[in-house]
């Protein structure tokens, strides 16, 4: 792709109005537009990014065995009446009315939807157990939208709901989605400690946050110092194995970590000093059991083999693509802008063309930007007139993983500079030499 034929509004000045890091570089790196409190375009830069993680959490959910359906984003207000939430979630809760007079709303949260599709089709215990997923953009009114994507109005969800015969089956489901959202951060780049949450208007008895730890995080949290050396599930883990699920999810909640809500001193004092982590954190997903609090006054009910009817039992699991977009720049940033992870960039390299316009730079830039398309990566070319100072702070505020210099001294001599955005170190190497490192 080249810069030229690309849409990338760079901003040279910080935004007033935005108060994080992440909301900031957003912003200026073109990743996002601002349409009204707490709404934002996403913009390619930034589109780029959230498809990505969008499809490392699909795949992973695939992974697990949850099977992806799509549901809409205005739903009838009777079906949260009949689960008796719909006077008590507030008014984060957009309200409205079709042209007959129906009340309706904007999801923030699908429970009562998944509930009224799998009662029309389940049966009996042989129709179980399900997780079903889908990713899809919800609305909530937040009284104070605020920092950029983080806290906003409209947001992608991926929401997963689990459906079982007996609690059992429900906390393998469990089981299953937390194994599946350690995978998932660690894809990114991301170490996520799963603390023991508050369950929320959401409902249920067990509940865990997944929480990075950054500097600019909305709220403090206490673990222990293990959480940060804890090898993640690799991607031979057999998901029907429920004592081996088990075994991992006991290894992730053995030693203490707990949100500020949930905080208990007295048991974070028993902890040695040097093990104590205090720290600001941000939450990247949110898991929830709850039993039957929506199947039972919604009549989800299946025959069991011995021909006695009761409620399925379930689960919801939430991770919000948008914001983990901001928590990932949260947590991979420096004073020049942005770092993205390999796994998650909108490119995996950007080269510059430090004079655009010279045959010998063009060719040579042609010729890079050929070999990565050819080796299955994705580049963009910065051909713009800009001067080499005003190409090296995009580069570093885009936050591309690796930079590609290309220049008439350098090609001189048969060779361009290869920077490293994370470490910051360069290299001058042939022009093979680059391509051989870029695309092995």
């Amino acid at each position: 792709m080249r810069l030229s034929e690309f849409y990338l509004p760079i901003l040279r000045d910080t935004p007033k109005e935005a108060e994080i890091v992440s909301h900031r570089l957003m912003l200026r790196a073109g990743m996002i537009r601002q349409e009204a409190a707490g709404s934002y375009t996403w913009l390619p830069l930034g589109l780029r990014v959230l498809a990505r993680v969008e499809q490392i959490v699909r795949e992973e959910q695939d992974r697990a065995g949850a099977i992806e359906l799509k549901m809409p984003t205005l739903q009838s207000a009777e079906l949260w009446k009949e689960s008796g939430r719909y006077d008590d979630y507030g008014q984060e809760m957009l309200r409205i009315a079709d042209r007959h007079g129906r009340d309706m709303l904007y999801g923030p949260t699908n429970e009562e939807m998944i509930t009224a599709i799998f009662r029309a089709s389940a049966q009996s215990y042989r129709d179980v157990p399900k997780i079903l997923y889908h990713i899809q953009w919800k609305f909530r009114d937040e009284v104070r939208p605020r920092f950029g994507v983080m806290r906003s109005r409209e947001f992608l969800m991926k929401d997963a709901y689990s459906f079982d015969v007996d609690e059992a089956g429900a906390r393998h489901s469990y089981n299953r989605m937390f194994v599946s959202y350690l995978r998932t951060f660690a894809r990114m780049g991301l170490t996520a400690i799963p603390m023991r949450a508050d369950t929320g208007p959401i409902g249920g008895d067990l509940s865990h946050e997944f929480i990075i730890l950054a500097e600019t995080g909305e709220s403090e949290v206490f673990c222990h110092r293990s959480y940060l050396d804890l090898a993640t599930p690799p991607d031979t883990v057999d998901y029907k194995d429920v004592a081996g699920l088990q075994a991992i999810v006991g290894r992730f909640t053995s030693a203490y970590a707990a949100t500020s809500e949930m905080h208990d001193k007295e048991a974070y004092e028993q902890i040695g000093v040097v093990d104590r982590v205090s720290a600001r954190g941000i939450e990247v997903g949110h898991i929830f059991y709850f039993g039957t609090k929506y199947s039972a006054p919604m009549g989800l009910s299946v025959t069991a083999g011995d021909g006695s009817k009761s409620p399925l039992h379930m689960g919801s699991y939430g991770i919000g693509p948008t914001r983990l977009v901001a928590a990932l720049i949260e947590a991979n940033h420096d004073k020049d802008g942005i770092i993205w992870p390999h796994a998650v960039a909108p490119f995996d390299v950007m080269i510059l063309n430090l004079k655009a316009g010279d045959v010998a730079t063009d060719t040579a830039c042609a010729t890079v930007e050929k070999a990565i398309g050819a080796a299955g990566k994705q580049s963009l070319v910065d051909d713009s007139a800009e001067r080499p100072g005003g190409k090296f702070a995009t580069a570093d505020l885009i936050g591309i993983p690796w930079q590609v210099i290309v220049g008439p001294k350098g090609l001189a001599s048969g060779e361009v500079e290869l920077k490293e955005r994370r470490s910051g170190q360069r290299h001058t190497l042939s022009v093979e030499s680059a391509l051989a490192r870029l695309t092995q």
